[in-house]
């Protein structure tokens, strides 16, 4: 339990700069890889899609998260491209206030819909990293990096999930639905200016 708090401080404690590109050195994979560490709006959306995943169960453990890595390439490519997608920051910020509510909600939901649900909030993220992205193969390694800092996340929120439910036993869904309704509550401070 001491362990799950922990976490769970140290995912809502704030960061100075949010995710975005135009932040710093945009090439590589290590830098790929730490983009979506570095700000909380980014952490806190993928670890709520990897605990909403956990919460629906069955299959969408994993379609889900597929979904969202899925989608979130695709936002990519658009990102790359220039095209124009209305109110990226916006998107970003209701994603893990959405994501993490209907975690907390725990409804059981057809798990089409709550993969078009995480793959709409996805576009925005893609979107977010492709924007100022080099054609180059920098910018290819850069891109498998954020895929996989993102596909991590997403585990990292379901192996806690998971691991909560092995120690905590027939209330370890319960753990993470309140584990999501915090992604929520941490992203209306995102959205707020708090975080």
């Amino acid at each position: 339990m001491r362990k799950l708090i922990f976490t769970i401080i140290l995912i809502l404690t704030p960061s100075m700069a949010f995710a975005h590109t135009g932040v710093g050195e945009t090439t590589g994979f290590l830098n790929g890889l730490v983009h979506p560490i570095s700000g909380i709006d980014h952490v806190l959306a993928m670890v709520a899609v990897g605990v909403f995943a956990f919460v629906l169960g069955g299959r969408a453990i994993w379609l889900v998260p597929a979904a969202f890595v899925s989608m979130m390439v695709g936002g990519f490519v658009l990102g790359v491209n220039q095209v124009y997608v209305p109110f990226v920051e916006l998107g970003i910020a209701l994603s893990s206030i959405v994501i993490g509510g209907a975690a907390a909600l725990g409804r059981p939901m057809p798990v089409s819909f709550a993969m078009a649900l995480v793959g709409f909030f996805a576009i925005f993220h893609g979107h977010s990293h492709g924007a100022e992205m080099p054609e180059t193969v920098g910018g290819l390694s850069y891109a498998i990096g954020f895929i996989t800092a993102t596909a991590t996340l997403h585990a990292v929120g379901i192996l806690a999930a998971l691991g909560a439910a092995k120690i905590i036993g027939r209330h370890g869904r319960l753990i993470a639905q309140i584990a999501g309704g915090i992604f929520a509550l941490g992203g209306v401070g995102v959205l707020a200016g708090w975080l």
